[in-house]
Protein backbone atom coordinates (compact mmCIF):
# COMPACT_ATOMS: atom_id res chain seq x y z
CA UNK A 1 0.00 0.00 0.00
CA UNK A 2 1.54 3.43 -1.26
CA UNK A 3 2.70 5.71 1.74
CA UNK A 4 4.36 9.24 2.45
CA UNK A 5 6.11 9.31 5.57
CA UNK A 6 4.65 6.16 6.82
CA UNK A 7 1.09 7.20 5.54
CA UNK A 8 -1.34 6.64 3.03
CA UNK A 9 -1.06 8.89 0.44
CA UNK A 10 -4.67 9.08 -0.11
CA UNK A 11 -5.22 10.14 3.38
CA UNK A 12 -2.44 13.08 3.17
CA UNK A 13 -4.13 14.00 0.27
CA UNK A 14 -7.75 14.19 1.09
CA UNK A 15 -6.41 16.01 4.57
CA UNK A 16 -4.78 18.55 2.71
CA UNK A 17 -6.98 19.08 0.53
CA UNK A 18 -9.70 19.67 3.52
CA UNK A 19 -7.60 22.10 4.73
CA UNK A 20 -6.68 24.38 1.53
CA UNK A 21 -10.49 24.68 1.18
CA UNK A 22 -10.66 25.29 5.22
CA UNK A 23 -8.72 28.04 4.42
CA UNK A 24 -9.81 29.65 1.55
CA UNK A 25 -13.30 29.98 3.68
CA UNK A 26 -12.16 31.21 6.59
CA UNK A 27 -10.19 34.57 4.95
CA UNK A 28 -12.32 35.57 2.14
CA UNK A 29 -11.30 39.43 1.63
CA UNK A 30 -14.74 40.74 3.02
CA UNK A 31 -17.55 38.57 4.29
CA UNK A 32 -19.93 40.77 2.60
CA UNK A 33 -18.47 39.71 -0.39
CA UNK A 34 -18.44 35.51 -0.44
CA UNK A 35 -19.86 33.12 -2.50
CA UNK A 36 -23.13 30.72 -0.96
CA UNK A 37 -21.36 27.54 -1.37
CA UNK A 38 -18.56 29.71 0.54
CA UNK A 39 -20.62 30.44 3.45
CA UNK A 40 -21.64 28.43 6.01
CA UNK A 41 -25.88 27.76 6.86
CA UNK A 42 -27.57 29.73 8.50
CA UNK A 43 -29.16 27.29 10.99
CA UNK A 44 -30.27 23.78 9.60
CA UNK A 45 -28.58 22.91 6.11
CA UNK A 46 -25.11 21.90 4.93
CA UNK A 47 -23.42 23.87 2.23
CA UNK A 48 -20.08 22.43 0.92
CA UNK A 49 -18.23 25.22 3.20
CA UNK A 50 -20.23 22.83 6.07
CA UNK A 51 -18.24 19.66 5.42
CA UNK A 52 -14.96 21.20 6.12
CA UNK A 53 -14.83 20.64 9.38
CA UNK A 54 -16.70 17.25 9.80
CA UNK A 55 -14.05 15.85 7.03
CA UNK A 56 -11.15 17.39 8.97
CA UNK A 57 -12.75 15.25 12.49
CA UNK A 58 -13.46 12.15 10.18
CA UNK A 59 -9.76 12.41 8.92
CA UNK A 60 -8.67 12.70 12.34
CA UNK A 61 -10.45 9.33 13.24
CA UNK A 62 -8.50 7.58 10.25
CA UNK A 63 -5.30 8.62 11.23
CA UNK A 64 -5.56 7.69 15.07
CA UNK A 65 -6.08 3.67 13.53
CA UNK A 66 -2.57 4.23 11.84
CA UNK A 67 -1.15 6.45 14.14
CA UNK A 68 -1.72 4.17 16.89
CA UNK A 69 -0.84 1.09 15.07
CA UNK A 70 2.59 1.20 16.82
CA UNK A 71 0.83 0.65 20.16
CA UNK A 72 -1.36 -2.52 18.75
CA UNK A 73 -4.22 -0.19 18.71
CA UNK A 74 -5.06 -1.28 22.17
CA UNK A 75 -5.01 0.96 25.64
CA UNK A 76 -1.45 0.39 27.48
CA UNK A 77 0.96 3.12 29.14
CA UNK A 78 2.00 4.66 25.49
CA UNK A 79 -0.90 4.86 23.66
CA UNK A 80 -2.52 6.51 27.30
CA UNK A 81 0.51 8.75 26.96
CA UNK A 82 -0.02 9.42 23.09
CA UNK A 83 -2.88 10.46 23.45
CA UNK A 84 -3.02 12.79 26.51
CA UNK A 85 0.14 14.32 25.21
CA UNK A 86 -1.66 15.01 22.09
CA UNK A 87 -4.88 16.31 23.19
CA UNK A 88 -3.14 19.05 25.54
CA UNK A 89 -0.86 20.12 22.65
CA UNK A 90 -3.88 20.60 20.43
CA UNK A 91 -6.05 22.13 23.00
CA UNK A 92 -3.36 24.40 23.95
CA UNK A 93 -2.34 25.54 20.20
CA UNK A 94 -6.15 26.28 19.97
CA UNK A 95 -6.26 28.30 23.52
CA UNK A 96 -3.59 30.29 22.10
CA UNK A 97 -4.85 31.20 18.44
CA UNK A 98 -7.98 32.81 20.77
CA UNK A 99 -5.68 35.01 22.93
CA UNK A 100 -3.06 35.62 20.20
CA UNK A 101 -1.81 38.61 19.70
CA UNK A 102 -3.41 40.15 22.88
CA UNK A 103 -2.27 38.55 25.54
CA UNK A 104 -2.70 40.96 28.61
CA UNK A 105 -6.66 41.04 27.44
CA UNK A 106 -9.31 40.09 29.94
CA UNK A 107 -9.25 36.62 30.09
CA UNK A 108 -12.74 36.83 31.97
CA UNK A 109 -14.19 37.35 28.48
CA UNK A 110 -11.98 34.73 26.58
CA UNK A 111 -13.53 32.39 24.48
CA UNK A 112 -12.59 28.72 25.50
CA UNK A 113 -13.65 26.66 23.40
CA UNK A 114 -12.60 26.47 19.12
CA UNK A 115 -12.24 24.52 16.01
CA UNK A 116 -8.60 23.13 17.64
CA UNK A 117 -10.36 22.74 21.16
CA UNK A 118 -12.86 20.56 20.00
CA UNK A 119 -10.56 18.39 17.86
CA UNK A 120 -8.49 17.89 20.95
CA UNK A 121 -11.86 16.83 23.13
CA UNK A 122 -13.16 14.43 20.15
CA UNK A 123 -9.77 13.18 19.33
CA UNK A 124 -9.08 12.10 23.38
CA UNK A 125 -12.75 10.76 23.69
CA UNK A 126 -12.80 8.90 20.25
CA UNK A 127 -9.43 7.16 20.07
CA UNK A 128 -9.75 5.84 23.90
CA UNK A 129 -13.17 4.53 23.12
CA UNK A 130 -11.64 3.27 19.87
CA UNK A 131 -8.94 1.17 21.91
CA UNK A 132 -11.24 0.01 24.43
CA UNK A 133 -13.84 -1.55 22.20
CA UNK A 134 -12.96 -3.97 18.85
CA UNK A 135 -13.46 -2.44 16.01
CA UNK A 136 -16.45 -4.57 14.76
CA UNK A 137 -18.17 -3.20 17.82
CA UNK A 138 -17.79 0.43 17.30
CA UNK A 139 -20.94 0.73 14.81
CA UNK A 140 -23.02 -0.05 18.67
CA UNK A 141 -20.89 2.86 19.94
CA UNK A 142 -21.28 5.38 17.11
CA UNK A 143 -25.40 4.09 16.90
CA UNK A 144 -25.24 5.21 21.18
CA UNK A 145 -23.84 8.23 20.91
CA UNK A 146 -26.12 9.69 17.98
CA UNK A 147 -29.11 8.21 19.47
CA UNK A 148 -27.98 9.41 23.34
CA UNK A 149 -27.35 13.14 21.90
CA UNK A 150 -30.72 12.73 19.73
CA UNK A 151 -32.46 12.10 23.30
CA UNK A 152 -31.05 14.68 25.31
CA UNK A 153 -31.66 17.56 22.56
CA UNK A 154 -35.82 16.29 22.18
CA UNK A 155 -36.12 15.53 25.88
CA UNK A 156 -34.15 18.26 27.69
CA UNK A 157 -34.64 21.24 25.09
CA UNK A 158 -37.41 23.95 24.53
CA UNK A 159 -40.85 23.99 22.84
CA UNK A 160 -38.15 24.50 19.78
CA UNK A 161 -34.87 22.23 20.69
CA UNK A 162 -33.31 22.47 17.69
CA UNK A 163 -33.85 26.34 17.37
CA UNK A 164 -30.85 28.70 18.41
CA UNK A 165 -32.63 29.87 21.51
CA UNK A 166 -34.42 26.65 23.01
CA UNK A 167 -31.98 24.41 22.56
CA UNK A 168 -30.24 22.53 25.41
CA UNK A 169 -26.69 22.89 23.96
CA UNK A 170 -26.67 26.08 24.97
CA UNK A 171 -28.15 25.57 28.17
CA UNK A 172 -25.72 23.01 29.22
CA UNK A 173 -22.50 25.28 27.94
CA UNK A 174 -23.99 27.98 29.87
CA UNK A 175 -24.26 26.34 33.25
CA UNK A 176 -20.26 25.06 32.87
CA UNK A 177 -18.42 27.42 30.16
CA UNK A 178 -20.73 30.58 31.04
CA UNK A 179 -21.66 33.13 29.22
CA UNK A 180 -18.91 35.20 28.79
CA UNK A 181 -16.55 32.59 27.08
CA UNK A 182 -19.10 32.28 24.61
CA UNK A 183 -18.95 32.48 20.76
CA UNK A 184 -21.43 35.44 20.18
CA UNK A 185 -21.51 35.24 16.23
CA UNK A 186 -24.90 34.30 16.34
CA UNK A 187 -26.68 37.62 18.26
CA UNK A 188 -26.65 35.65 21.58
CA UNK A 189 -23.40 33.68 23.74
CA UNK A 190 -23.86 30.16 21.93
CA UNK A 191 -20.69 27.79 21.34
CA UNK A 192 -20.80 26.13 17.94
CA UNK A 193 -18.07 23.99 19.51
CA UNK A 194 -19.49 23.67 22.85
CA UNK A 195 -18.74 20.61 25.72
CA UNK A 196 -22.17 18.68 24.98
CA UNK A 197 -22.61 18.79 20.98
CA UNK A 198 -19.26 17.48 21.39
CA UNK A 199 -20.73 14.24 22.33
CA UNK A 200 -21.60 13.18 18.62
CA UNK A 201 -18.40 14.80 17.38
CA UNK A 202 -16.92 12.03 19.17
CA UNK A 203 -18.95 9.68 16.99
CA UNK A 204 -17.58 11.53 13.90
CA UNK A 205 -13.82 10.62 14.86
CA UNK A 206 -15.24 7.12 15.46
CA UNK A 207 -16.10 6.28 12.47
CA UNK A 208 -13.43 7.87 10.45
CA UNK A 209 -11.09 5.54 12.72
CA UNK A 210 -13.19 2.33 11.89
CA UNK A 211 -12.73 3.00 8.12
CA UNK A 212 -9.33 3.44 8.69
CA UNK A 213 -9.42 0.32 10.42
CA UNK A 214 -10.91 -0.85 7.22
CA UNK A 215 -8.92 0.03 4.95
CA UNK A 216 -5.71 -1.00 6.84
CA UNK A 217 -7.04 -4.52 6.49
CA UNK A 218 -6.53 -5.31 3.27
CA UNK A 219 -4.45 -4.26 0.22
CA UNK A 220 -6.01 -1.20 -1.90
CA UNK A 221 -8.12 -2.61 -4.26
CA UNK A 222 -11.75 -2.76 -5.45
CA UNK A 223 -12.96 -4.16 -2.40
CA UNK A 224 -12.16 -1.63 -0.13
CA UNK A 225 -13.30 0.82 -3.04
CA UNK A 226 -17.14 -0.54 -2.94
CA UNK A 227 -17.46 -0.82 0.64
CA UNK A 228 -16.55 2.92 0.86
CA UNK A 229 -19.06 3.61 -1.46
CA UNK A 230 -21.73 1.32 0.23
CA UNK A 231 -21.00 2.87 3.10
CA UNK A 232 -21.11 6.45 2.37
CA UNK A 233 -24.24 6.44 0.77
CA UNK A 234 -25.90 4.68 3.39
CA UNK A 235 -24.68 7.05 5.77
CA UNK A 236 -26.24 9.46 3.33
CA UNK A 237 -29.29 7.65 3.54
CA UNK A 238 -29.72 7.71 7.19
CA UNK A 239 -28.55 11.02 8.05
CA UNK A 240 -31.25 12.69 5.08
CA UNK A 241 -33.85 10.25 6.69
CA UNK A 242 -32.95 11.38 10.27
CA UNK A 243 -33.08 15.09 8.81
CA UNK A 244 -36.86 14.78 8.69
CA UNK A 245 -37.01 15.01 12.60
CA UNK A 246 -33.78 15.93 13.51
CA UNK A 247 -32.70 18.50 11.20
CA UNK A 248 -28.89 18.66 9.71
CA UNK A 249 -27.20 21.08 11.82
CA UNK A 250 -23.59 22.18 11.93
CA UNK A 251 -24.02 24.43 14.73
CA UNK A 252 -25.72 22.10 17.03
CA UNK A 253 -23.69 19.03 15.13
CA UNK A 254 -26.88 16.55 14.94
CA UNK A 255 -27.01 12.96 14.69
CA UNK A 256 -28.23 13.83 11.30
CA UNK A 257 -25.18 16.33 10.77
CA UNK A 258 -22.92 13.52 11.45
CA UNK A 259 -24.05 10.90 9.28
CA UNK A 260 -24.58 12.73 6.40
CA UNK A 261 -21.45 14.39 6.49
CA UNK A 262 -19.05 11.12 7.08
CA UNK A 263 -21.08 9.76 4.07
CA UNK A 264 -20.03 12.33 1.96
CA UNK A 265 -16.43 12.66 3.06
CA UNK A 266 -16.40 8.43 2.23
CA UNK A 267 -17.23 9.36 -1.13
CA UNK A 268 -14.97 12.16 -1.79
CA UNK A 269 -12.62 10.01 -0.27
CA UNK A 270 -13.14 7.15 -2.46
CA UNK A 271 -12.98 9.14 -5.54
CA UNK A 272 -9.14 9.85 -3.77
CA UNK A 273 -8.45 6.66 -3.08
CA UNK A 274 -9.50 5.15 -6.29
CA UNK A 275 -7.26 7.30 -8.04
CA UNK A 276 -4.23 7.26 -5.78
CA UNK A 277 -4.14 3.68 -4.04
CA UNK A 278 -5.99 2.22 -7.06
CA UNK A 279 -5.06 3.59 -9.93
CA UNK A 280 -1.58 4.64 -8.59
CA UNK A 281 -1.73 8.06 -10.16
CA UNK A 282 -0.14 9.94 -6.93
CA UNK A 283 0.94 13.03 -8.66
CA UNK A 284 -1.94 14.74 -8.90
CA UNK A 285 -1.85 15.27 -5.26
CA UNK A 286 1.46 16.47 -4.80
CA UNK A 287 0.01 20.04 -3.85
CA UNK A 288 -2.41 18.57 -1.15
CA UNK A 289 0.26 16.25 0.19
CA UNK A 290 1.90 18.98 0.79
CA UNK A 291 -0.86 20.71 3.02
CA UNK A 292 -1.48 17.04 4.23
CA UNK A 293 1.59 16.22 5.96
CA UNK A 294 1.86 19.41 8.08
CA UNK A 295 -1.73 19.93 8.46
CA UNK A 296 -2.49 21.59 11.89
CA UNK A 297 0.71 22.96 11.69
CA UNK A 298 -0.46 24.94 8.24
CA UNK A 299 -3.52 25.37 10.24
CA UNK A 300 -1.92 27.28 12.93
CA UNK A 301 0.50 29.61 10.41
CA UNK A 302 -2.93 30.99 8.96
CA UNK A 303 -4.51 31.69 12.32
CA UNK A 304 -1.32 33.43 13.06
CA UNK A 305 -0.99 35.56 9.78
CA UNK A 306 -4.70 36.05 9.57
CA UNK A 307 -4.53 38.43 12.80
CA UNK A 308 -1.02 39.43 12.35
CA UNK A 309 -2.62 41.47 8.69
CA UNK A 310 -5.35 42.70 11.27
CA UNK A 311 -3.13 44.55 13.78
CA UNK A 312 -0.81 45.56 11.07
CA UNK A 313 -1.92 49.04 10.52
CA UNK A 314 -1.19 50.79 6.76
CA UNK A 315 -1.65 54.56 5.95
CA UNK A 316 -4.15 54.66 3.17
CA UNK A 317 -4.85 58.40 1.69
CA UNK A 318 -6.54 60.39 5.15
CA UNK A 319 -7.03 56.83 6.83
CA UNK A 320 -5.62 54.14 8.50
CA UNK A 321 -6.46 51.00 7.72
CA UNK A 322 -4.86 47.21 9.10
CA UNK A 323 -2.92 45.07 6.11
CA UNK A 324 -5.68 42.57 5.45
CA UNK A 325 -8.19 45.39 4.35
CA UNK A 326 -5.49 47.49 2.98
CA UNK A 327 -4.28 44.07 0.52
CA UNK A 328 -7.89 43.22 -0.48
CA UNK A 329 -9.29 46.73 -1.64
CA UNK A 330 -5.87 47.89 -3.11
CA UNK A 331 -4.96 44.86 -4.72
CA UNK A 332 -7.57 42.05 -4.94
CA UNK A 333 -10.52 44.24 -6.08
CA UNK A 334 -8.94 46.23 -8.62
CA UNK A 335 -7.98 43.00 -10.18
CA UNK A 336 -11.41 41.39 -9.78
CA UNK A 337 -13.90 43.70 -8.27
CA UNK A 338 -15.57 43.08 -4.91
CA UNK A 339 -17.09 39.45 -5.46
CA UNK A 340 -14.31 37.67 -7.04
CA UNK A 341 -11.75 39.90 -5.45
CA UNK A 342 -12.91 38.45 -1.92
CA UNK A 343 -12.30 34.93 -3.43
CA UNK A 344 -8.74 35.47 -4.53
CA UNK A 345 -7.43 37.01 -1.80
CA UNK A 346 -8.69 33.73 0.11
CA UNK A 347 -6.49 31.98 -2.58
CA UNK A 348 -3.92 33.97 -2.09
CA UNK A 349 -4.00 33.81 1.49
CA UNK A 350 -3.59 29.88 0.83
CA UNK A 351 -1.08 29.90 -1.31
CA UNK A 352 1.11 32.23 1.07
CA UNK A 353 0.59 29.33 3.55
CA UNK A 354 1.06 26.60 0.92
CA UNK A 355 4.73 28.09 0.33
CA UNK A 356 5.44 28.47 3.78
CA UNK A 357 4.80 24.40 4.74
CA UNK A 358 6.32 23.82 1.13
CA UNK A 359 9.52 25.00 2.78
CA UNK A 360 9.39 21.89 5.52
CA UNK A 361 8.40 19.21 3.52
CA UNK A 362 11.33 20.19 1.17
CA UNK A 363 13.11 19.60 4.52
CA UNK A 364 11.53 16.61 5.46
CA UNK A 365 10.41 18.77 8.72
CA UNK A 366 6.72 17.31 10.15
CA UNK A 367 5.29 19.10 13.03
CA UNK A 368 3.76 16.07 14.81
CA UNK A 369 1.32 17.52 17.79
Amino acid sequence: MAKSSGRLVSLDIFRGLTLAFMIIVNTPGSWQYVYSPLEHSKWNGCTPTDLVYPFFLFIVGMSTYYSLKKYGNEINGSSILRIFRRTVTIFAVGLFLAIFPYFSRDYSTLRIMGVLQRIALAYFFGALICLAVRREYLWIVIAVLLLLYWGILAFFGGAAPYSLQGNFVLKADLAILGKNHLYRGFGIPFEPEGLLSTIPAIGTVVIGYFIGGMLAKSSAGGKNLIKLLLFGLSAVGLGYLWNMIFPINKPLWTSSYVLYTAGIAMIVFAVIYLITEVLKFQVWGTFFIVFGTNAIFAYFLSGVWTRLMLIIKIHSGSKTINLYDWLYSRFCVPIAGNLNGSLLFAVLQMLLIWGMVLILYRKKVFIRL
